[in-house]
C-alpha cells in the first residue's frame, strides 16, 4: 500500500482537470485506487431508483473520486498550494509545508 501525504480533514486546491483551481475539505481518501472524495469537486449527476430510503428516487449530485497527484495540500500560513515532506521531530513523524517551512 502506498504512503500518501494527503489525509482526511485536509484543506486541498484542485491543480490539474475540469476542476482547476476548486478548494476543498477532503472526505474520505482511497489508498488502493490512488484517489480522494473533497467536498463540492467534481461533481456528478446519479440516477438513483425509488427506494426505502429515497421513495422518490431522481437525479442525485455527489461528489465522486478525483486523482491524488490532480490535489494539491493548501499552506495555512501562505494560502497557496504547497508540496509536503516528512521528518522527524523527536521521536514522532511530521508533515510540513515545503514553501513555508511550517508543521501541517
Amino acid at each position: 500500500m502506498i504512503k500518501l501525504k494527503i489525509k482526511t480533514g485536509d484543506i486541498v486546491r484542485v491543480i490539474a482537470g475540469d476542476h482547476k483551481g476548486a478548494e476543498g475539505k477532503v472526505v474520505k481518501v482511497d489508498r488502493e485506487k490512488n484517489k480522494a472524495i473533497v467536498e463540492g469537486v467534481n461533481m456528478v449527476s446519479k440516477h438513483t431508483k425509488p427506494s426505502a430510503k429515497s421513495p422518490q428516487g431522481g437525479i442525485v449530485k455527489k461528489e465522486a473520486p478525483i486523482q491524488i497527484s490532480n490535489i494539491s495540500l493548501i499552506d495555512p500560513k501562505t494560502k497557496e498550494a504547497t508540496r509536503v515532506g516528512i521528518r522527524v521531530e523527536g521521536d514522532k513523524k511530521v508533515r510540513f509545508s515545503k514553501k513555508s517551512n511550517q508543521v501541517l
